[in-house]
C-alpha cells in the first residue's frame, strides 16, 4: 500500500499555467488509467482557455471562488462545487482577487501535456 502526502509532492505548472501537485497518475508512478492532482490558481490570476482531446475531467473545488467557463457557459464556482469537463470542451478557470482558486483534478485517461490543447497565447 501506498500512502501519498500533499505536502510531500512537488508543484508543477501545467500547460494550461496551473500550479498542479500530481498526488495519483503516470508521472507520479502509481496510477496508470487516471490522475488526481490539487491545482491552485493564485488570486486575480487565469488558466489558459484550454481542451483535452482523450481525457475526461472532475474538478471538486477545496477552497476559494472564482469563474469557471465550460464551452459557452460561465459561472461562478466557489468550495464544495464540483464539474465534469467531457473531453472536447473548452475552459478556462478565474481565481477571484482575494484568495486563490483551489481543487482536486480527476482526469481519465490520466493527464498528460501532449493531451491539451492550448486556445489563447
Amino acid at each position: 500500500m501506498e500512502i501519498v502526502r500533499r505536502e510531500q509532492r512537488e508543484a508543477f505548472i501545467t500547460a494550461d499555467g496551473s500550479s498542479i501537485r500530481e498526488l495519483a497518475g503516470i508521472l507520479s508512478g502509481n496510477s496508470a488509467n487516471q490522475s488526481l492532482a490539487e491545482a491552485v490558481v493564485p488570486p486575480g490570476s487565469a488558466t489558459v482557455a484550454h481542451f483535452h482531446r482523450r481525457a475526461e475531467e472532475i474538478y471538486l473545488f477545496t477552497d476559494g471562488s472564482g469563474r469557471m467557463r465550460l464551452g459557452d457557459e460561465e459561472r461562478t464556482v466557489r468550495a464544495g462545487d464540483c464539474v465534469v469537463i467531457a473531453p472536447g470542451v473548452a475552459h478556462k478557470l478565474w481565481a477571484d482577487t482575494d484568495q486563490a482558486l483551489v481543487l482536486l483534478c480527476c482526469c481519465a485517461p490520466a493527464y498528460s501535456h501532449d493531451d491539451t490543447v492550448l486556445l489563447e497565447d
